[in-house]
């Protein structure tokens, strides 16, 4: 049947959004209440550090990112990239024929010379 509202992940275990796994659900606010919204910085412009602390600020908030991201499984990827060349041979058969048949029109209309 239906699957149970409080289990968020995947039949293989793995979560379905970095919510889940930081084990946050997506519930809705109770009646009455303020929708929760993004945090309000108490500065309009942080201030700027050095340029090795500004760069090691960046790297930081990649990999924190880069953590939130679920990678798809073997199995998708080897699916995925399967549909992505079947798509690009599709696309480039199709450009080559009508540039044939265009170029056929073309020596039809104005003849070879």
């Amino acid at each position: 049947m239906a699957e149970e509202h409080g289990s968020e992940s995947t039949e293989r275990g793995r979560p379905r959004s970095a919510a889940d796994r930081r084990g946050r659900r997506s519930e809705p606010a109770p009646s009455g209440a303020e929708p929760r919204g993004t945090a309000v910085r108490d500065k309009k412009h942080p201030e700027k550090g050095s340029l090795p602390s500004r760069v090691m600020r960046y790297l930081r908030e990649v990999v924190a990112e880069l953590r939130k991201v679920i990678w798809p499984s073997r199995e998708q990827l080897v699916t995925y990239t399967i549909v992505v060349l079947v798509f690009v041979s599709f696309m480039v058969a199709l450009v080559a024929g009508l540039d044939f048949l265009f170029g056929l029109g073309i020596d039809a209309v104005f003849g070879n010379q």
